[in-house]
Formats: structure tokens, sequence, C-alpha cells
């Protein structure tokens, strides 16, 4: 085993009552990775966690921890701590209390308590709210005490589970940045499970898209946004235009009716495969010099661009652009070959 993995799940497979939910995962983490499980309700990303922190058994494989297999070890003896999405604090406590309690639990000295918990309110951003009750602190606020409470353990690895799904969205978007952070500075693993693709790509190195308890692309935020393996995580991750085509030979491939050079190559000759173009990576332009050509449906203002709904008589193709274009009016499109992405084509179950 290369020694910068933290844990390795093998063949990890997990059934109740005869369905199974994890068909066969395989899985590195690395050292210091902030990796995130991302798929939609049911897809298996919350039991993956749980069989990581030891709260639930798979039916087969192994959970490997540092070269150890830890798999019937219970939760408390590994060195593993997780933060749910319901923060689980003790309202009957104070906030030092709360981020006490795990070392007071250990029978710690009293100074390497207040020591510990000291920094990690600084950590945190919650020094001198020590004794404030539970209630009286905001949504965020819980969400950093219950952080401080598991960091204060000093785990080697620390799982959260949706963590974020209780903030509004201007506190998720500040917590997003202040988890990152603090990855960073206290240098530990974080495996984070969200259903919200946005959130994965801005915080992790490393994103594992899973729909039905498979795991359907590994890769880094950037790999899973431009090169996703197929039509699920190209759906999942960022709005696609996906259309059916044909991959003539390396570098050449057709759809819409017209041929398109592309940077793609290791298809069979005259395959069938599926091509995702982003709204983004559409280029507007005057209907003589468009490859493709349409006649504009729809136009909404979304802030940073225009989302323009474009029928080129046989389907509509959605368009990103700061170019506005007036309902009915006839358009250009050209798309780039290094923005035309060559999927396998995967018959549905």
């Amino acid at each position: 085993m290369e020694n910068n993995y933290i844990i390795d799940l093998k063949s990890i497979s997990k059934e109740y009552d005869g369905v199974r939910v994890l068909d066969n995962i395989n899985l590195y983490v690395r050292k210091n990775e902030f990796i995130t499980l991302l798929g939609p309700s049911g897809c298996g990303k919350t039991t993956t966690l749980r069989i990581i922190g030891g709260f639930e058994q798979p039916t087969e494989g192994r959970v490997i921890f540092e070269g150890k297999d830890i798999t019937n070890v219970p939760p408390y003896k590994r060195q593993i701590n997780t933060v749910f999405q319901k923060y689980a604090l003790f309202p009957h406590m104070n906030v030092f209390e709360n981020i006490a309690f795990g070392l007071k639990i250990k029978k710690l000295p009293k100074n390497e308590i207040e020591k510990r918990v000291k920094e990690m309110l600084r950590l945190v951003n919650l020094q001198g709210f020590e004794n404030r009750s539970i209630q009286s602190l905001s949504g965020g606020q819980q969400q950093r005490v219950a952080i401080a409470r598991a960091l204060v353990n000093e785990p080697k690895v620390l799982l959260l589970d949706e963590p974020l799904g209780a903030l509004d969205l201007k506190l998720r978007k500040e917590m997003q940045t202040e988890l990152k952070n603090m990855q960073q500075r206290v240098g530990i693993t974080f495996i984070y499970v969200t259903h919200d693709q946005e959130e994965a790509l801005t915080m992790s190195d490393t994103v594992v898209v899973m729909d039905k308890g498979v795991i359907q692309q590994i890769g880094t935020p950037e790999d899973i946004y431009n090169e996703p393996k197929n039509a699920f995580v190209a759906k999942f991750i960022g709005e696609s235009n996906i259309i059916d085509g044909i991959m003539h030979e390396d570098f050449v491939v057709e759809f819409a009716g017209e041929v398109f050079k592309c940077i793609d190559k290791g298809f069979s000759k005259k395959e069938t495969i599926e091509v995702v173009i982003r709204p983004e990576d559409l280029e507007i332009t005057i209907p003589e010099e468009g490859k493709l050509k349409g006649i504009v449906k729809s136009v909404t203002f979304k802030g940073v661009h225009y989302e323009i709904i474009v029928n080129d008589g046989n389907r509509d193709w959605k368009i990103h652009s700061t170019i506005m274009k007036p309902v009915g009016t006839e358009i250009g499109m050209n798309i780039a070959p290094e923005n035309i992405h060559v999927m396998k084509k995967v018959n549905e179950k």
C-alpha cells in the first residue's frame, strides 16, 4: 500500500433487507485530502461515510485505515470523528463544555483541556464565546462549535455529512470557504458528503460522483466538470447539452447533422457516442458564420449572463452568454474542438 493513503475501501457492498445500496465500492483517500462524495439522495454517499466512521458494517468488503483492517473496529476506537447535519450539540452545556466533552471523557488534565479548547475557539473564530449557551447561537455558530468539538480530539480524519444543509445561502458560501481554509490549516483529511454540485466543486481536491450505489467518476473538480465520463455525471454536474453522435475516427465527430473536429480519440470507427457541450461553450455568431443555426426561443437574465434557448429545427440548445439576442432572432453557433466532449454511450438499464 502506498504510504500516503489513509483510508482504502476495498470492494465494499452493503445490503439492507436484500436491497443493494452500495455495489462494490473501491476508493482510496490520501492523507490531508479534501474529498467529497457527491450524488443525489439515495445514491449511497451517506452509507459510505457511515461505513468509514464505523456506524455501519459492510455486507462485503474491508475498510483499511493506515494499512490496518478496521472493518470491525467500533466508532469510538477509530481515529475518525464525524460532524452530522444535525449538529447533535448538548443543549444543557455551554460552548466550552460542548467542545471539551471528548477531552473530559479521555480524562485529560484540566489545563490541557483549557488550552486545547481555547485553540479550537480561535480556529473557528469563536473566541469569547466559551460561556454562551448553545441555544443563543446562530446556525453558523452552532456548526462551528460542532466542528471544533470534532477537531479538538485531533482525529486523523473528519467526516462531514451535509454539515451546511441547514444554513442559508449566504452563510453556506462563507462556511464553504472557511471549511476549506480550516482543513488546510489543521492539515487533516476531510471526507465530505453533499448533493450540492457547486459546494463539491468549490471545496474539494477530489470529487467522487455516485449514483445508485456505484461510483460513476472520480477526479478533480476540473476533470469532473470538463471531462464527464457519462451522461449522468454531465447532467448532475452543471448544465449540459447532450446530443447523440457518431465518432468517425480519432478527432472527428458528427452530431446535429454536422462534422466537427474534436480532441477525443480511442473510439471505434463509426461508434455511436454522446457529446456533451456546456452552455457557456456555445459561441454566438451571425447565421452565415455559424456551423449550427437556430432561432432564439427564450431569453432569461441570470445576473452574470443570459440563458438563451435556441431551436435548430430538431432540438433545443441551451446557451450561456453575455451577448443578448432577442426572441425570434436567427443566430449561428460555433463550438471550439476542445469544448466538444465525447463520451461512450451507456445504455440505461
